[in-house]
């Protein structure tokens, strides 16, 4: 057991791209975690989608040795976190369990939105912070600038900010040294009754749920019987083990140290984040405050598009939660699309992860359903509820009123786009609350709602800023709106995949773009099919698409007018029934393209 003296836990947060993954592959490298030849980039990325998008997904830890230059030999617990805004639960989980950060800057790209929003959250978890300055081998590198800039926007100290290359490994060393030097020691004692909080948790087909631990306080031994707090069960500890960061078997975990703990335990869900984990014979009277859990933000329907695939998703659904307690599902069925389940996500890019990983992972073919976020509805007759689905909309006379969430959001952006974020933003109901500057930098401070937002916003601001805007955002409460929900009529049927909670201001322009969208998509049948899109009984656009003819009049070589009339009447009786008994067929690249169609 190693002293806590010698021990110092540290997470790496910064903004996308700014080299996260990079430098702990190069801290790795410098302290022999793995031999050159097992080395690759981002080696603590181990998902194929993390490694081809370059983005980091879930939170890793490594334990790495270290002799410093006053001959002390020290343990490094690095956590890798992750930079876009959807995982930012998992950066809050990383940094309850340490002590201190480096905050990692793009010694040419300066802070960005993310940047900001990584640090406070350090500042809230009471960390302290080394500040290091990564890419200073780029041609635009401007370390000094950036440093100025550190302590205009974060407001932190930036005159001992460390200059470093995580690519070329220049200046590395000098971190490691700083975080033995500036990091706090963890503290605890050892001969006290058993704390330790459940970090994170995942399913691992041969060994059960491995449980990611950090102690506080006591010992957590292999054979010893462990209780979780929260979930009031017990399991004998089978495995206790550390990430080097290839996972290796130790006999004990003491105060300051994270590993992993293996107690065969077959449900994730009986592993809640932010547990404590306690000795069953002197379990612990002080538990630790834990985590708030995870609530999704976006919603939408999943549905195979083969029906008999139903039962190949639920079982593939239940295998991805093994390992993303944030993200949750039920099962609902819908006329135009069979049976599939709601599922709830904490922003845009986790759906689209989930959705990659279901198609690579288990072959499944997939329609999904336009995300809504969750509206607060007051009934006249009865108590408050929520609204996840936007098929469940109640009887619009019944309805006091209706609620919409609003987020906080701040958007850096060079000053020459800033004109193009601004109507951006106002064009989505936007309330600009601040604007300040930062260099040629502009920070602006918005409240949006957040279905202007969950659709193509995100895209739509990196469109109008060239690439350069970044963007942060966290939920802002509650507040009534003036909305309405939207059906989209095929041929007279109502798509409820196509059903939206829209603001009333931009109902006709919405329904309008979806309609012409469909007309582009939906092939032409023997029948005139027309498009509506509807609130209530109110049709606010149509479009139609004409029918495929037949030439019933070909075979009639002269003949009077009579007989041709009569055959052209028979074709239009044929069409009229056709029309009231034939189907559309939708195909699935329809319900995907209308799905992804923005403001336009």
């Amino acid at each position: 057991m190693t002293k806590p003296s010698h021990i110092r836990n540290f997470a790496i947060v910064a903004h996308i791209d700014h080299g996260k993954s990079t430098l702990a592959d190069r801290m790795i490298e410098f302290c022999g975690g793995l031999e050159k030849r097992e080395m690759k980039e981002q080696v603590l990325d181990s998902m194929d989608i993390e490694r081809e998008r370059g983005i980091t997904i879930k939170a890793q830890t490594v334990r790495l040795s270290y002799t410093a230059k006053n001959g002390e030999d020290c343990i490094l617990n690095l956590m890798d976190t992750p930079g876009h805004v959807d995982f930012a639960y998992e950066v809050s989980r990383s940094l309850a369990a340490c002590e201190g950060s480096i905050l990692l800057v793009d010694a040419s790209q300066g802070v960005e939105a993310q940047t900001l929003a990584n640090a406070y959250q350090s500042i809230d978890a009471d960390h302290e912070m080394v500040v290091v300055l990564n890419k200073i081998d780029l041609p635009a590198a401007e370390p000094e600038r950036i440093r100025a800039q550190i302590e205009d926007v974060v407001g932190i100290d930036a005159s001992d900010a460390i200059p470093i290359s995580a690519k070329t490994g220049e200046g590395v060393v000098d971190v490691l040294e700083a975080l033995i030097e500036r990091l706090p020691a963890p503290g605890g004692d050892a001969d006290a009754p058993l704390r330790a909080m459940l970090v994170d948790s995942w399913y691992d087909p041969y060994l059960g749920v491995v449980i990611l631990v950090r102690v506080r306080d006591g010992v957590i031994k292999k054979g010893m019987k462990m209780r979780m707090v929260a979930a009031g069960t017990s399991h004998p500890v089978e495995r206790v083990g550390i990430f080097k960061p290839k996972p290796d078997q130790i006999d004990q975990l003491g105060p300051g140290e994270i590993g992993f703990v293996t107690a065969g335990i077959k449900e994730v869900a009986e592993t809640q984040v932010g547990d404590t984990l306690t000795d069953d014979s002197r379990p612990t009277t002080d538990p630790l405050p834990g985590f708030r859990p995870s609530v999704p933000v976006v919603f939408c329907g999943l549905f195979a598009v083969d029906a008999n695939d139903f039962e190949e998703l639920r079982e593939s659904l239940v295998r991805l939660r093994l390992n993303d307690s944030s993200f949750q599902f039920e099962p609902e069925s819908s006329p135009a699309l069979g049976y599939g389940f709601r599922c709830g996500f904490l922003g845009l890019l986790h759906l689209e992860i989930i959705q990659e990983r279901l198609e690579r992972e288990f072959n499944l073919n997939l329609i999904t359903t336009a995300p809504s976020v969750v509206y607060r509805i007051a009934l006249n007759t009865g108590p408050e509820y929520e609204l996840h689905n936007p098929v469940d909309y109640p009887d619009p006379t019944q309805i006091k009123r209706i609620e919409e969430p609003w987020i906080r959001a701040t958007v850096m952006v060079p000053d020459e786009y800033l004109g193009s974020v601004l109507k951006l933003c106002e064009d989505r109901r936007g309330i600009q609350l601040d604007l300040t500057y930062a260099g040629n930098r502009a920070v602006v401070v918005y409240r949006l709602p957040l279905n202007e937002v969950v659709f193509d916003f995100y895209d739509r601001l990196k469109s109008v800023s060239r690439g350069y805007a970044s963007f942060d955002y966290h939920i802002d409460g509650y507040e009534e709106g003036d909305l309405v929900k939207m059906s989209i009529l095929v041929n007279g049927d109502t798509v409820d995949a196509l059903s939206l909670v829209v603001h009333r201001g931009r109902a006709e322009s919405r329904g309008r773009a979806i309609c012409e969208r469909l007309k582009e998509l939906i092939p032409r049948h023997m029948f005139k099919i027309p498009l509506q899109a509807a609130i209530g009984g109110k049709v606010i656009a149509r479009q139609t698409i004409s029918a495929m003819r037949k030439d019933v009049l070909a075979k009639c070589y002269g003949g009077d007018l009579s007989r041709k009339r009569k055959l052209l009447d028979k074709q239009k009786k044929g069409k009229k029934k056709m029309r009231t008994f034939g189907k559309v067929a939708i195909p699935q690249e329809a319900f995907i393209a209308v799905l992804k169609l923005g403001h336009e």
